[in-house]
């Protein structure tokens, strides 16, 4: 095996899962973690991390992939930083919700060596629960991992060939799109749903405050509807503001969808809707 030491940096929910999974899977070579000191210490003290530096350039030093398991701005800045340090040989991956902006930094700084020094992916796992205390080693498992490549696929015998089989020995599924197909899909699938969840939440926060009832009468589905209003927002500041343009075009075709059934809450069209609706759910969960 040639990735005998892998660095990951930011040891959150997706970090920590990660490293977890890879001992699962038994990868037996080093991991180190970056991060603060004091999560540095209790990723130590649970076994996590064999090591770590709160410094990522300390941390990537000897490590054959260094992933960047932070929110999307900050995986953004250390590709700037860690990218002209590390050798050619250590690949540099990461695990950033969208990706265009990813991709156009790495080619930034990687020019014409980008596609074989920077593999851009994005696990579809994850939690409204955030930080190393709720990492899980099957965090991935049954979940698409999705890479965009650069310039197609790795050749075998590669670093990047080699981790993509990792990430498939830890459970994920690997999928391959178009960084700009990917941003628009995830707007859809993934951005969408946080916003429309966490809007449902502050408008019955606005129209209800602390009222009790609202406890006392709530069953599965507003429990479901909600759960990711519980998301962070430091996380997905950067992932809105990142994909802001897509998230802006399927906004106002969901308020359209929105004001169709306002209109036609009486009508024939409500059916139409829910048989629309129902079509998609089959064909999503078959």
């Amino acid at each position: 095996m040639t990735i005998q030491r892998i660095t990951i940096a930011g040891l959150g929910l997706i970090g920590g899962s990660l490293a977890l999974a890879l001992r699962k899977a038994g990868f037996a070579g080093g991991i180190a973690g970056c991060d603060r000191a004091e999560i540095l210490g209790a990723a130590t003290e649970r076994g996590i991390i064999s090591s770590g530096s709160p410094d990522p350039i300390v941390a990537a030093q000897g490590s054959d992939v260094v992933m960047l398991a932070t929110p999307v701005g900050a995986i953004i800045d250390l590709i700037e930083r860690i990218g002209p340090v590390i050798p050619p040989t250590t690949l540099l991956t990461d695990v950033g919700s969208t990706k265009r902006e990813i991709v156009e930094r790495a080619q930034q700084v990687f020019g014409s060596a980008a596609g074989t020094r920077f593999l851009p992916s994005h696990p579809m796992a994850g939690s409204e629960s955030a930080g190393l205390e709720h990492a899980n080693a099957d965090l991935f498992r049954d979940a698409p991992w999705i890479f965009t490549l650069i310039n197609g696929q790795p050749e075998a015998g590669t670093v990047a060939a080699e981790w993509i089989a990792l990430v498939e020995k830890v459970g994920a599924m690997p999928v391959f799109l178009d960084a700009t197909r990917h941003d628009r899909l995830c707007a859809w699938t993934s951005h969408l749903p946080q916003l429309l969840s966490t809007a449902l939440a502050s408008a019955i926060e606005a129209e209800f405050g602390n009222d009790e009832a609202i406890r006392k009468i709530s069953g599965r589905g507003l429990q479901d509807m909600t759960r990711l209003a519980g998301s962070s927002y430091a996380l997905w500041r950067d992932i809105v503001g990142t994909n802001a343009q897509n998230l802006s075009d399927v906004l106002l075709q969901y308020e359209q969808h929105l004001s169709h059934l306002r209109d036609n809450l009486r009508g024939p069209a409500l059916r139409e809707e829910f048989e629309a609706a129902n079509l998609f759910r089959k064909r999503l969960k078959p």
